[in-house]
């Protein structure tokens, strides 16, 4: 039977690639909570089946807003977060407010209306790992979390976990390693590289690139999470991941290659404070539970059809470029 789920900061970059995903896969129906910060973008859900899909403008903190929709929703998928690192260091403030009191606020509201809940999260909130570290994350890993961001994405975690335990909320969250794919934010490190060098400008590597991230497709994260709701043991935490183990160095030599330029045109740029060295997650209990597995096994051919989402949309990257590129200048990145 369809359902309406509502998907909050489905504007977002991971946000809408499951609203794409769920109106293409499924016969649900969407309704977008969105507050349409710099990160949200109404173009990235351009398109979108008329009678399926409500675009809500509002915030997630507003909970007269907040218990309406999930009062009117059979379910709850939390994607809304403010998300970057760096921004974090800058003003911890709207983190806070954000992933902090907006969960709170959404978990409340999953609680008095008996709705199900699914809570989107990172594998920021475990810390990072050696390089030369044999191990992976897992569901048992202990919470390290070591910037602003990560810290309230890990508070909003055991907000979910509390309220599982306390009041019987239904339920269940993913952590998921780093995303990459159409829609993404040209501050954010692949759709950054990717839009400077259609521009003419060399990639720009935060201190020697050794950081090691472990990337997966928006479209696999997308299937991930449908199943979880679908099929998730509800108190129960899923990690997402699809071993795509990289270097950022080895992601920026990547791109450039893939866009016909030699592996070395880059510049080194000072590293940022707090920067995590490693990720890496270890998806099996996902996979052998539930069954999912992910499409884009090939970190190569996904760089590929990025880079041609990027250059076939440059009407929606170009308004934010000028501005993110002014911001990175004056910290010398």
């Amino acid at each position: 039977m369809p359902r309406t789920l509502l998907v909050t900061g489905g504007a977002g970059f991971i946000g809408s690639n499951f609203v794409h995903y769920v109106l293409e896969n499924t016969d649900d129906s969407v309704v977008v909570l969105d507050k349409m910060t710099y990160a949200g973008n109404a173009a990235s859900l351009d398109g979108l089946p008329a009678d399926r899909f409500t675009l809500a403008e509002g915030d997630i903190t507003d909970a007269e807003l907040a218990d309406r929709l999930v009062g009117e929703a059979d379910a709850v998928v939390h994607y809304a977060a403010e998300s970057h690192n760096d921004n974090s260091l800058s003003d911890p403030s709207p983190f806070l407010q954000t992933n902090l009191i907006g969960t709170y606020t959404l978990l409340e509201a999953a609680r008095k209306h008996g709705t199900r809940f699914h809570h989107i999260s990172t594998d920021e909130v475990y810390g990072d790992l050696e390089l030369d570290d044999p191990e992976r994350f897992t569901e048992h890993t202990p919470y390290n979390p070591s910037s602003p961001y990560s810290s309230t994405k890990a508070g909003s975690d055991l907000l979910v976990r509390a309220w599982v335990r306390s009041f019987g909320v239904q339920a269940t969250i993913s952590n998921c390693s780093n995303n990459y794919g159409p829609r993404q934010h040209v501050e954010k490190f692949i759709p950054r590289q990717i839009t400077n060098l259609i521009d003419g400008i060399r990639p720009r590597l935060y201190g020697a690139g050794e950081n090691v991230r472990d990337w997966i497709h928006a479209d696999d994260h997308s299937s991930a999470v449908l199943t979880i709701l679908d099929k998730g043991r509800i108190g129960e935490t899923y990690l997402i991941g699809a071993d795509g183990e990289k270097s950022n160095k080895e992601v920026v030599e990547l791109i450039l290659e893939a866009m016909g330029r030699d592996a070395d045109d880059y510049d080194h740029v000072n590293d940022r404070p707090g920067h995590d060295m490693r990720y890496a997650i270890d998806s099996s209990k996902l996979r052998e539970e539930l069954g999912w597995a992910p499409s884009f096994q090939d970190f190569e051919q996904g760089i590929a059809s990025t880079i041609d989402w990027y250059r076939a949309n440059e009407a929606w990257w170009r308004p934010q470029k000028e501005q993110t590129e002014a911001k990175y200048a004056k910290t010398g990145q």
